[in-house]
């Protein structure tokens, strides 16, 4: 229940093929933003020069150096973009001063960020401040991380072991790739469905007209943009970043460094439904925060790479699963899914698409995904095995005219 994917009819049979996703929904400064890719060689789209400066990122990261914060400049694109890419630096940049930093990643940046896509950019920060300057928070607690009071305790002993055991110890894997733990404490779900109501509150009383998360929901709202970009930076950092390592390391798992966090509204006065679709992310993180309702379940079919979205369904493939306030679900963005309707009550729901500028960039140059995508497993597979016929028919084919 998390994208601007095209829907899809509720009456549809569970085998049947999703329609492809139309076009993603707005994020936060980041998004849009790519990795160049660098052979280390010469000047061209890998790389830009500038007063004689060759401007290359490297292709592996320093896992062992700690970027610099950049939250307190005022820049193009998103602080934590910045403190991302550090680590990708030319080893004799990282001892330089942050200004210096600074400007030979936004050089690279800018030469990978068209105008058009500067100016929209531009438009959607001067949106966000109006928000800010003008909406007065009610819980000023919730915009900076308050682990303890934020999460339960089996989560954050399982983010302090930070071990494959101590992520499996609090999760559920009822289907592959879908994993289910309690995650978020009851006094953080209530406060932040009061936030959300005082923020949709004056939204109204100002006619303030605002973004929707995406094209597919009418109701909801981007808790980056009035305020929650960085608090919520820090959860994917910190918190979901290291269990995505461990779990889905194909999708750029430990190279997440951007993200559009929302809710969205479902009930009878609200949307009912959401379409069969692939969320615009690498690792999906839905939590219900209430309230009292039924229906509403999410149903996954099989994850897929662009070419094939449109691909049936396999039987194995198919898992419904019903929400719980409080409960998280951690899924690839490309495993395709969708929500049936809510037939009593409200449920809200708080969703950060977690995003890797670095797969995205890699993905441009692979065109064999069977690492992750079920369809392209299944090719490879077939391929092995004709090959495999193959080899022995010849091998009978030689045997026979030798004798």
């Amino acid at each position: 229940m998390s994208n601007d994917g095209a829907s899809a009819p509720l009456d549809r049979q569970p085998d049947q093929t999703p329609p492809p996703p139309s076009q993603p929904a707005p994020g936060n400064a980041s998004d849009g933003a790519v990795l160049p890719h660098s052979n280390g060689n010469s000047t061209n789209d890998n790389g830009a020069q500038q007063n004689g400066i060759v401007h290359r990122l490297r292709l592996n990261p320093n896992a062992d150096h700690k970027p610099d914060n950049y939250e307190d400049l005022n820049l193009d694109f998103s602080p934590f973009l910045f403190s991302s890419l550090e680590r990708y630096l030319p080893p004799n940049m990282l001892p330089l001063s942050r200004d210096v930093k600074v400007t030979y990643m936004r050089d690279i940046l800018l030469r990978y960020s068209p105008e058009s896509e500067r100016i929209r950019l531009q438009k959607h920060r001067e949106y966000r401040q109006k928000i800010i300057s003008n909406y007065q928070r009610l819980h000023r607690e919730l915009y900076t991380m308050h682990a303890t009071t934020f999460f339960v305790p089996s989560f954050l002993k399982a983010i302090n072991e930070n071990t494959e055991q101590g992520f499996r110890n609090i999760m559920s894997e009822p289907a592959p790739g879908i994993f289910t733990f309690e995650m978020l404490q009851p006094r953080f779900c209530e406060m932040l469905l009061t936030e959300v109501e005082n923020f949709e509150k004056w939204v109204h009383e100002t006619k303030f007209r605002i973004m929707r998360p995406n094209t597919m929901n009418k109701y909801g709202a981007v808790l980056d943009d009035f305020g929650m970009e960085t608090m919520l930076d820090k959860v994917m950092e910190e918190y979901i970043r290291p269990i995505s390592k461990v779990f889905f390391p194909e999708v750029g798992g430990s190279t997440l460094d951007a993200h559009h966090g929302f809710v969205v509204e479902y009930g009878m006065d609200r949307d009912l439904d959401l379409g069969f679709h692939v969320d615009d992310s690498e690792v999906t993180l839905n939590v219900c925060l209430g309230k009292q309702f039924s229906g509403g379940e999410l149903f996954f079919r099989g994850v897929r790479c662009e070419k094939h979205v449109n691909t049936e369904t396999q039987s194995e493939e198919i898992f419904d699963y019903s929400h719980v306030p409080g409960r998280a679900v951690l899924h690839r963005g490309r495993h395709r899914h969708g929500a049936r309707a809510t037939t009593s009550g409200n449920r809200i729901n708080l969703l950060l698409w977690c995003r890797s500028s670095v797969f995205r960039e890699l993905r441009k140059y692979q065109k064999d995904f069977s690492s992750w995508c079920a369809e392209c497993q299944r090719e490879k597979k077939e391929r092995q095995h004709q090959s495999v016929s193959a080899a022995k028919l010849e091998l009978l084919r030689r045997g026979e005219t030798a004798t």
